[in-house]
């Protein structure tokens, strides 16, 4: 595979996503903007803080090729507001909360404040006191952080109504804290805390401990003082039981994020951004843009030199864009002039592992990433450096405690999620694998429409293999290896997120963290639904002793979002032989049966609630439509079909009829995305496909399938993202 052209065209998923969410508009919702004014509205606007630096001629002009060519992406607030009244350029932002009342609720006033300009926050509640202790000040008792978590949280949901990004939380609380055991439980109870990650911050003492099988104390932020003793393993298994179960809390070990703090002098770093990959302290901010990999290989080899020119430029970019910025508040902009930290990370990893003929998993996969990545940590200091030969060195620099040469910038390398970025890109998520090669999307008409990866379309036809019989097994496989079509070599190299080991996923993450990110990296350990608590834990240890500064699991369908899942955790029903071939057993009710109800709208907008009832081991046995109001003339031949169909779709639950026979049925009867065949239908694809999807996964702005990678919930349709 050759170099890429010079600019690709966009996809239509591409431009779905441009216009729903980044050109700008009129007062009517006209689209004022395409791809190129866009890039040159970015350009311009960065480029102006350089306008009396002596290469100033044609930096606008570098700056819009290296977008508009999808060589480079700064992140969403950037292509959104720069140069636009708004003008907030960041994506992330760390508030501090101090353990007094007025610390607190000024937190949650300047938490509204970022999250009304677009932007996600990261919270410590390791400060306040503990629940039940004493406060001298009232003559009362604390509340202690999970109460004050649950205002941030009403907070969010009140300002996050409306605009173009969602407002987003990480909460964290370090595992010395008195009431850890209260907060790594606190979303048992899913529908709390909904705009939260919580991710526990573990120390190198506490592993020591879990690893001796010792006690470790409890702390008393407030006074400092030891107020009780947990035996460390036992809490290490409670983390991983939860998040075996649902994927949080998350793990920050903290200290080896400390170890790497650039300005110690100004404090330790208590908490990251909304998806992990940003230490920041607190008022800090992040500016962030993403190299696309896939963009530098030439001849089957990294193009370093074009790759040079990018991250140097890119640097450039970014530390402009600290200074065209408008920040939320007067704290944030102070202290983010102060450092200067910036984020450049990547995507299109695996497009490029993909074009160098190497699989993700493999040790000469992560000998290549790692390679890559820590070529772009050199060229991006030796850019800082030359930055602060030219503007000046960033103002907290402090030769007592910075060893290293002045630069410009305290931070450079992130590896942050790319959500929307890289659908714009048409590349792979940051620095994941790709979620799916080849998949059957429901268009407006009824219609399936084939989408088959651009890379994948590539080789096959190029080899020979490439058929549309095949493209749709895989699609409805959900995976390309066991298609004895495809040469051995392309199902290793086309492996997916789920295709590739727990082991694999960390050992790239560490790779990666080794000598390229100074900061941190946002990535998902993607675990099967039949992955063990064990499985959860040694993800831990390993994340761990290789020196990642976060972890984020998640096991396949473990969500309460995700309930309808006919994976490889249900129960296996007894076969019987017929002189027409294998037939299930009908699977047996008992008399009460746990169930969930899903609110949807229908074609016509009309109100419809879907009740799935599940056995004790959460797998889904029956399906039942039910319309507020059944008893009315006009609803009561829909009420009637939506009734068959669903007893239909139980009976199939409960034989384990196989699904693409029903899902071809669904489709011959759909006419719209919206209607019940359709729905159903689009749920029954996520079961073949392994994703797991069900109702309340779908995107709430488009009905399309939610993923979960770089620790969100994102939808590959639209572009719509649970933590932005």
């Amino acid at each position: 595979m050759n170099s890429p052209t010079p600019r690709p065209q966009l996809t239509a998923t591409a431009e779905t996503v441009l216009a729903r969410r980044y050109y700008l508009k009129d007062s009517e919702g006209r689209i004022l903007e395409n791809w190129e004014s866009l890039c040159r509205r970015v350009a311009r606007a960065i480029a102006r803080v350089d306008k009396d630096q002596p290469d100033a001629g044609d930096l606008e002009e570098r700056f819009f090729k290296m977008i508009h060519s999808l060589d480079f992406l700064p992140n969403s607030p950037c292509l959104m507001n720069a140069g636009t009244e708004l003008g907030q350029l960041s994506a992330c932002f760390v508030l501090p909360v101090e353990d007094s009342m007025d610390g607190i609720f000024t937190s949650i006033r300047n938490g509204a404040l970022v999250h009304k300009t677009g932007g996600g926050t990261g919270y410590s509640f390791s400060r306040l006191r503990p629940k039940n202790s004493a406060v001298q000040s009232t003559q009362g008792v604390a509340s202690g952080p999970l109460s004050f978590a649950a205002v941030f949280d009403a907070a969010t949901e009140t300002i996050k109504q409306g605009g173009k990004r969602r407002g987003a939380n990480m909460g964290v609380l370090r595992v010395d804290h008195p009431d850890i055991l209260a907060f790594i439980t606190a979303k048992e109870d899913q529908t709390r805390f909904t705009n939260f990650n919580f991710s526990v911050a573990i120390t190198d003492s506490f592993m020591a401990a879990v690893h001796a099988n010792e006690d470790y104390d409890l702390i008393n932020p407030a006074n400092g003082q030891i107020v009780d003793t947990l035996p460390a393993r036992q809490v290490f298994d409670n983390i991983v039981e939860r998040a075996w179960r649902n994927g949080e809390p998350g793990v920050l070990f903290i200290d080896a994020a400390n170890r790497d703090n650039s300005t110690p002098q100004l404090g330790d770093f208590e908490a990251t951004n909304p998806c992990g990959e940003q230490w920041l302290l607190p008022y800090e901010s992040c500016n962030l843009g993403s190299i696309n990999l896939g963009r530098y290989v030439l001849k089957g080899k990294v193009d370093s030199k074009r790759l040079a020119a990018t991250v140097r430029l890119a640097v450039r970019f970014l530390d402009n864009v600290i200074d065209c910025n408008r920040f939320p508040i007067p704290e944030i902009a102070a202290m983010t002039q102060k450092t200067r930290k910036i984020g450049l990370g990547i995507m299109g990893l695996h497009d490029m592992l993909i074009q160098l003929r190497l699989p993700y998993g493999s040790q000469e996969g992560r000998d290549a990433a790692m390679e890559v990545m820590a070529f772009i940590r050199k060229e991006a200091e030796e850019a800082s450096i030359e930055l602060a030969e030219l503007k000046g060195r960033f103002p907290a620099y402090d030769t007592e405690h910075n060893h290293y040469p002045a630069r410009r910038n305290a931070a450079l390398t992130s590896i942050q999620p790319t959500g929307t970025v890289s659908m714009i890109a048409d590349c792979a998520s940051g620095c994941e694998p790709y979620f799916s090669i080849v998949m059957i999307k429901q268009v407006m008409d009824g219609d399936r429409l084939l989408m088959v990866n651009k890379l994948f379309e590539q080789v096959a036809k190029t080899e020979g293999f490439y058929s549309e019989q095949l493209m749709e097994r895989v699609a409805e496989s959900g995976t390309v290896i066991g298609h004895a079509e495809i040469p051995e070599l392309w199902q290793e190299v086309f492996r997916t997120a789920q295709d590739i080991s727990p082991e694999a996923h960390i050992r790239m993450q560490g790779a990666l963290q080794k000598n390229g990110v100074d900061s941190s990296i946002s990535k998902t350990i993607n675990l099967p639904s039949s992955a063990t608590e064990d499985d959860v834990r040694n993800a831990y240890l390993l994340g761990y002793e290789l020196g990642c500064k976060g972890l984020t699991v998640y096991r396949d369908g473990s969500r309460d979002n995700q309930v309808l899942n006919l994976g490889a955790g249900a129960k296996e029903k007894t076969a019987v032989v017929s002189s027409t071939g294998l037939l299930r057993e009908k699977s047996a009710l008992p008399d009460v049966l746990n169930a969930k109800r899903y609110r949807l709208k229908d074609v016509n907008q009309s109100t419809i609630y879907l009740i799935v009832c599940f056995d004790e081991e959460e797998n889904p046995m029956e399906v039942f439509a039910k319309f507020p109001f059944d008893n009315r003339i006009d609803l009561k031949d829909k009420s009637t079909m939506w009734t068959t169909t669903c007893r239909l779709v139980s009976l199939a639950l409960r034989y384990e009829i196989p699904m693409g026979e029903v899902i071809k049925q669904l489709d011959r009867s759909s006419g719209h995305r919206l209607d019940l065949p359709a729905q159903l239908s689009r749920l029954l694809k996520s079961f073949m496909a392994g994703t797991h999807h069900g109702f309340a996964s779908s995107c709430p702005e488009c009905a399309g399938p939610l993923v979960f990678e770089e620790g969100c919930e994102t939808c590959r349709d639209c572009g719509y993202s649970k933590c932005a």
